[in-house]
C-alpha cells in the first residue's frame, strides 16, 4: 500500500446491530466489533441495536453519520424476508466499494463453503464517511472486522475525506 494515501487521522466509529431479538446482554457480535475496533485504537462513539426495519435503520444512520467516520452495521444482510439492512443503506452510497462484498464472500467461502453466497455484505461511502454492512454472526463480524475493515479503515477514510 502506498504510504502517501495514509494519513494520521482520528477516526470515530459506530457499531449498529440490526436485530429484533438481540439485547445488549446477548449482542456478542456488536461487542466483538467494538472490542476489535478499540483494540486497534479506534474510538467507538456510538453503539446501538435497532430492529429489522428500513425506517429504523435509516433513522439510526442519519443520527450516527454526523458523529462517526465509519459505521458498521451487523445483521440483516441475508435472504430472509426480515433482512432489510442492504435495502435501507445502499441508496445512501455515493460510491459503492464493490470489492468489500466480493472479498468478504471469498474469505467466507474458505470458512463456510458455498453458504457464503447467501451473504449480501456491502460497503460504500456517504458524505465522506464509510459504511459497512456485514452479517450478524460472531464469526462473520470477526472475519470482516479483522481481515478487511481494520487493515483498510484508515486508508478508506483518507480517500473518502479527499
Amino acid at each position: 500500500m502506498k504510504q502517501e494515501h495514509l494519513r494520521e487521522i482520528e477516526i470515530k466509529t459506530a457499531v449498529i446491530t440490526v436485530s429484533t431479538t438481540r439485547t445488549e446482554e446477548t449482542d456478542t457480535s456488536g461487542r466483538a466489533i467494538r472490542d476489535l475496533l478499540a483494540g486497534a485504537g479506534f474510538q467507538v462513539s456510538v453503539s446501538a441495536i435497532v430492529k429489522d426495519d428500513i425506517g429504523a435503520i435509516r433513522s439510526i444512520l442519519a443520527r450516527t453519520l454526523p458523529e462517526a467516520d465509519a459505521v458498521i452495521f451487523n445483521g440483516g444482510t441475508g435472504l430472509t424476508p426480515d433482512d432489510c439492512t442492504i435495502e435501507a443503506i445502499e441508496p445512501f452510497f455515493e460510491k459503492k466499494m464493490e470489492g468489500f462484498g466480493e472479498l468478504f464472500r471469498m474469505l467466507s467461502y474458505g470458512e463456510i463453503g458455498t453458504s457464503a453466497l447467501l451473504s449480501r455484505a456491502a460497503a460504500g461511502i456517504a458524505g465522506g464517511k464509510a459504511i459497512f454492512c456485514i452479517p450478524g454472526s460472531t464469526g462473520a463480524v470477526k472475519l470482516a472486522t479483522e481481515q478487511i475493515i481494520l487493515p483498510e479503515l484508515r486508508h478508506i477514510i483518507s480517500h473518502a475525506r479527499g
